[in-house]
């Protein structure tokens, strides 16, 4: 059975289809030519004989060099029937639509990741008929977007950033600045980009906790007071209310963890008017195991 995480791995390169090309240049470094537009095609690569084929996304995208098409294949492990299904479906939809096909295999895990990487080759040794270079994207090379401004910058990286470490211990300092970050966009697109994070993460906590957090961001859009300020965009404002929320997750996150927290420390923490403090303070209360850690280094 398909997996919730595996349909999200690919699904959000359907709900931002430049996200891709973008990760071609800041995740994979290569080439890519500047889209002009996109369009999600038929997933369905089946020919008239009764076996049935589908890739799980398939994009076209046009460009000013030409019209390529996107396959992005969300692979959970090693599974040496792709070395087959792979270059099937590279030929077949070539022949299908004249347009040059690019594999983009993406995953949550490093040993399946330099799995995927390997070459496919077909045909005589020293003499092949066909090879297939995967560009694979995984917790390898995405990087983590663990700063609530870099997230705001690019929010559907920080979202596949999120994805992709999902299963590792490095999912948890994403969470927060990127719940912040989401605070930015539509409520639709975040609520979308939500769902898609929570079915990617392992850590039953680190799921109890993204629970939480969209909490605060329903909570958020629902609030005339916070929505009047992100409309009008007001800088101070904004601030403001970033110091404050930002002080009072810092504590939360310690209570999610229940690990008890002081006078002395909440009043420290809520006296802050730092962004950039609270931020460190924050990334530390995910890992703190008493509270006054957070003051420490």
């Amino acid at each position: 059975m398909v997996s919730s995480s595996h349909e999200a791995l690919h699904w959000v390169f359907q709900k931002d289809p430049a996200l891709l090309t973008r990760a071609f240049q800041s995740v994979l470094r290569v080439p890519f030519p500047e889209p002009r537009d996109f369009a999600v095609l038929n997933t369905d690569v089946t020919e008239i004989e009764p076996v049935e084929r589908r890739v799980d996304t398939l994009m076209r995208v046009d460009t000013d060099e030409g019209t390529y098409l996107l396959i992005v294949e969300a692979q959970g492990k090693q599974d040496e029937g792709k070395r087959g299904s792979w270059p099937y479906y590279l030929s077949y939809l070539y022949a299908k639509y004249g347009w040059e096909p690019v594999l983009v295999v993406i995953t949550q895990n490093s040993a399946t990741a330099r799995w995927a990487a390997q070459p496919i080759r077909r045909g005589l040794p020293g003499w092949h008929s066909m090879t297939v270079r995967p560009l694979v994207i995984g917790p390898d090379n995405v990087p983590v977007i663990a700063s609530e401004r870099e997230a705001e910058r690019d929010i559907p990286l920080a979202v596949l950033s999120a994805m992709t470490h999902g299963r590792g211990a490095k999912a948890a300092a994403i969470l927060e600045p990127l719940a912040f970050a989401l605070r930015t966009v539509d409520a639709e697109s975040a609520a979308v980009f939500g769902q898609l994070i929570e079915s990617c993460l392992a850590d039953s906590r680190a799921k109890e906790i993204w629970r939480d957090l969209m909490s605060e961001i329903r909570y958020f859009f629902n609030n005339p007071v916070a929505e009047k300020v992100r409309e009008e965009g007001r800088v101070e404002g904004r601030e403001e209310g970033r110091v404050e929320d930002r002080a009072e997750m810092t504590l939360r996150i310690l209570e999610w963890r229940d690990v008890p927290v002081t006078d002395a420390v909440r009043e420290r923490v809520l006296a802050c008017s730092d962004l950039n403090q609270l931020e460190a303070w924050a990334r530390r209360a995910m890992t703190a195991e008493r509270a006054e850690d957070l003051f420490s280094g």
